[in-house]
Parts: C-alpha cells; structure tokens; sequence
C-alpha cells in the first residue's frame, strides 16, 4: 500500500466518487481535519451525518451522503483548490464566491477550518482549502 500525499484531496474523491455511485455511506481514514472538514459539511447540509468508528490505527470517518428526492446527489461538484504543489491563500477582502454564493468554500485560518461565509463574518483570510456545490 503506497502512502496518500495528499489526505484532503483523498477524501475529497472519496465522497465525490461514492456519491456519483449512488453509495449511502463511505469510510475514509479519520483525522482531525477530516472530522472538522466533515462536521462543515453535515453543517451546510451536504452530506446527512458522519460517524468516527474507532480500530487500531487512526479510526474511520463513516460518511453518510444525501441524495435528493429524485436520487440525485446534494454534492454537485467537489474541488480541491489549495495542493500541496501550489498553496492557494486568500486575504479576507477577497474571499471567494462559489457558484455566486451557491455552493461553499471551505478555508483554513487562524481561527480554524470554517466556511466563506464564517470567515466574511469574522474578517479572516486563510488557505482556499476547497469548493463545493
């Protein structure tokens, strides 16, 4: 098994990939800025809840994905846009719209992860972790 450069982008396709498959949950390796980035989604209602299973290692973050009424996944599109080959950082007087305020960006600042819209409020800038709608 080869080593995950990059975790975020890792369960970003990860929920990405089981929503376009119809899937009603999905098991990803858990850490604290995956429970964070989780709890964001739950929050925006994304995704319907997430639960953080314990085993030996790291533990797993069980994923529950929310589907429309006609079975079309609430996730649209997902993105990451800060890599580790090229870091993305916004200051708090251009924080991006996503979809023009329709989907969510999520940030990570000084304060912690939080949404474009937590951060407008609070005036911070941070690193453009990813964009969702």
């Amino acid at each position: 098994m080869s080593a995950i450069n990059d975790p975020i982008a890792d369960f970003l396709v990860r929920i990405r990939n089981a929503a376009h498959a119809k899937k009603d949950e999905v098991s990803i390796p858990a850490s604290k800025l995956k429970t964070r980035m989780a709890e964001i989604l739950k929050n925006e209602g994304f995704i319907d809840d997430f639960t953080l299973v314990p085993d030996r290692r790291q533990g797993l973050l069980v994923i529950h994905l929310r589907y429309l009424e006609d079975g079309r996944p609430v996730i649209r599109g997902i993105r990451r846009e800060s890599r580790p080959g090229r870091r993305m950082y916004v200051a708090s007087s251009k924080l991006p719209r996503v979809r023009n305020g329709l989907g969510t960006a999520i940030l990570s600042t000084s304060l912690g992860l939080m949404t474009d819209r937590q951060a407008r409020q609070q005036k911070v800038g941070g690193e453009y972790v990813c964009s969702i709608w």
